[in-house]
């Protein structure tokens, strides 16, 4: 049954994809269904390969390769280890969540639910490729269902949001292809398989140009600072699961760049350019805080959180320390959880409320206590409440960071913690004013809380405990494969 598993899950959603564009237009109400149905069959084949997954393996595995062009020796290569396996197994939860919350979509259905399953094929096609090329189609794949789910679906600023988000990515994405061929013909193996490259003959100088031409690519898709102002626009105009998929995973694409490439393929420009990145690290994660405090829209407010809390796993993979990226990776797996629940949580109560202003949300304790309660989970696991999945990560990022022992990270972990309380600051502000006071705007299907809201939100709920109890169950599978990579 292992044979070919990871190319079963990568092209499962390709299946169900063609299922759904060939159904006819009387029956397109049937798209979410099939949607469902092999969203669900991923989350089937995720489980099996982490429950087969050998735990104390730091290598790849469940390994495929395959001569595609032979005359450039281009592989089909795929493989999963510690690294990628739960952000594999988080991209087939987010999606099957997204088809939920988007189960009263009746605008071009087929289409909408088609592009959310293209969408699947590319984000776990970028985590489970071990060649250059393959790697690279897959990451280009992801921009186009994203940037029509925004602009078709979006809100009323999709087209401003959905061509910057594009423009950003894409320019990024070029940058980081030079960087590809400049590593092929200068690495001396000629190859552009990432398990290979790794013995490259790059010069320090060569290295440090190809780290920027990446770095490029990668940042923009995390969003660093100063490279982030495309991401609070598609936040805020994408639907519902283009947000969650967004926050719960693209944005993870570029940290994970950093690590599979950026690390072991030019570790020495990985050196040089650390405390550089460690600086706008920390910018980030104070300035996405401080603009927190100033947002009306609570979606953008999310979307900015998303800016500060993504420094924090800048932070950890630029520390060089096996435990801080250890952190970084289980941080890239928990805000995908937390801040996918945020979004679902938001999306749910703007279709009964239509607003998502916070001066106009007041009271909803009182009005919608689910929802409430909901948002209130959520907001506490995101400023990292103990018990809860969000403290593991960052406290293991700056623990990692301090125990280089240089005061320049030493300085940088004092600014982050910074961060920390502002990130407390601002979202205990936003439920202050969300969840209580008296509420000023109108309520439509008042009160009324789905079978589908709770089922799309357990899930997530059952994560976010489970890891803030029980954190070694990720942890350690991360870990070894971390240890690997940096060579100790």
């Amino acid at each position: 049954m292992n044979f070919n598993i990871l190319s079963a899950l990568v092209f499962l959603p390709i299946l169900g994809l063609i299922l759904v564009m060939v159904l006819p237009k009387s029956a397109a109400g049937k798209a979410k269904v099939v949607s469902l149905v092999f969203a669900v069959l991923t989350v089937i084949t995720a489980a099996y390969i982490w429950i087969t997954f050998d735990k104390t393996n730091p290598s790849m595995q469940f390994v495929e390769k395959y001569s595609w062009v032979k005359g450039v020796n281009i592989y089909y290569h795929l493989g999963v280890d510690g690294i990628s396996l739960p952000i594999v197994v988080l991209i087939c939860i987010l999606t099957v969540l997204g088809i939920l919350v988007s189960w009263n979509t009746d605008n071009k259905p087929k289409a909408f639910f088609a592009l959310l399953l293209l969408l699947q094929t590319g984000m776990l096609g970028v985590f489970l490729s071990l060649d250059f090329i393959l790697f690279y189609i897959f990451w280009e794949l992801v921009l186009l269902p994203m940037y029509f789910l925004i602009g078709i679906w979006g809100s009323s600023n999709r087209l401003y949001a959905c061509i910057k988000f594009f423009i950003y990515t894409l320019f990024g994405s070029v940058l980081m292809l030079v960087g590809i061929l400049i590593i092929f013909f200068k690495s001396g193996i000629n190859s552009f398989d990432m398990l290979e490259l790794v013995k490259n003959n790059l010069s320090p100088g060569i290295q440090n140009w190809v780290f920027l031409l990446m770095f490029m690519g990668f940042a923009i898709k995390v969003p660093m600072f100063p490279l982030h102002t495309w991401l609070p626009d598609a936040h805020t105009e994408a639907p519902t699961a283009g947000s969650v998929l967004l926050a719960g995973i693209l944005l993870k694409m570029g940290a994970y760049g950093f690590i599979r490439i950026s690390i072991p393929i030019l570790p020495y420009a990985s050196k040089s350019w650390a405390p550089a990145i460690s600086i706008l690290a920390v910018t980030g994660i104070v300035y996405g805080a401080l603009a927190c405090l100033v947002q009306k829209d609570v979606k953008r407010l999310i979307a900015f959180s998303s800016v500060s809390h993504m420094g924090f796993v800048m932070l950890g993979i630029a520390s060089l320390n096996p435990t801080a990226i250890t952190g970084s990776v289980l941080q890239m797996f928990n805000h995908g959880c937390i801040t996918g629940m945020l979004f679902l949580v938001i999306g749910m109560i703007y279709e009964r409320t239509h607003t998502r202003q916070i001066s106009e949300l007041g009271g909803l304790a009182n009005k919608m206590p689910f929802f409430a309660a909901m948002l209130a989970f959520a907001s506490f696991a995101s400023l990292g409440l103990p018990g809860l999945s969000g403290f593991w990560g960052e406290f293991l990022i700056l623990f990692g960071t301090f125990k280089n022992y240089t005061t320049f990270y030493q300085v940088m972990v004092y600014i982050a913690v910074i961060g920390m309380v502002l990130g407390a600051a601002y979202l205990l502000w936003m439920l202050q004013r969300v969840i209580f006071g008296e509420y000023k705007g109108q309520i439509h299907e008042f009160g009324k809380v789905s079978a589908v809201d709770i089922v799309t939100l357990i899930p997530l709920i059952i994560i976010i405990i489970f890891i803030g109890i029980y954190p070694s169950s990720l942890v350690n599978v991360i870990n070894i494969s971390v240890t690997k990579l940096m060579g100790m």
